[in-house]
């Protein structure tokens, strides 16, 4: 696996972000699903009422990118992609796109009751 420059990291942390967050957009308002209402009887009683967004995968992802492993730069330079692609997708739905589409970030900490 080759090393990327960080003009291609760039290129693809946007490539990534764009297709994260059309695929969350597809699912919110193409097939009407709603992960605060939708996952809170599966996915909630697994985390006990914490909602856990993917931007919370990406924080996570980016930290084990930050861990120096010399003969394994190009892999954590992928996981690195990944984890930002997931922080800044979350961060543009709830901040921007829900913003605009229903004038609201909700942006839950925990599952309604």
């Amino acid at each position: 696996m080759k090393k990327l420059s960080s003009k291609q990291t760039a290129w693809w942390v946007l490539i990534g972000t764009a297709g994260i967050e059309l695929a969350t957009v597809v699912l919110r308002f193409g097939f009407q699903l709603e992960s605060t209402r939708d996952t809170a009887s599966t996915i909630g009683r697994l985390t006990f009422g914490l909602r856990i967004h993917h931007g919370y995968i990406g924080v996570l992802l980016f930290a084990i990118a930050m861990i120096p492993l010399r003969s394994h730069r190009a892999l954590a330079q992928r996981v690195l992609i990944v984890g930002l692609s997931l922080v800044f997708s979350d961060l543009l739905h709830h901040f921007v796109v829900l913003w605009l589409a229903v004038g609201s970030p909700e942006f839950h900490l925990v599952y309604p009751s």
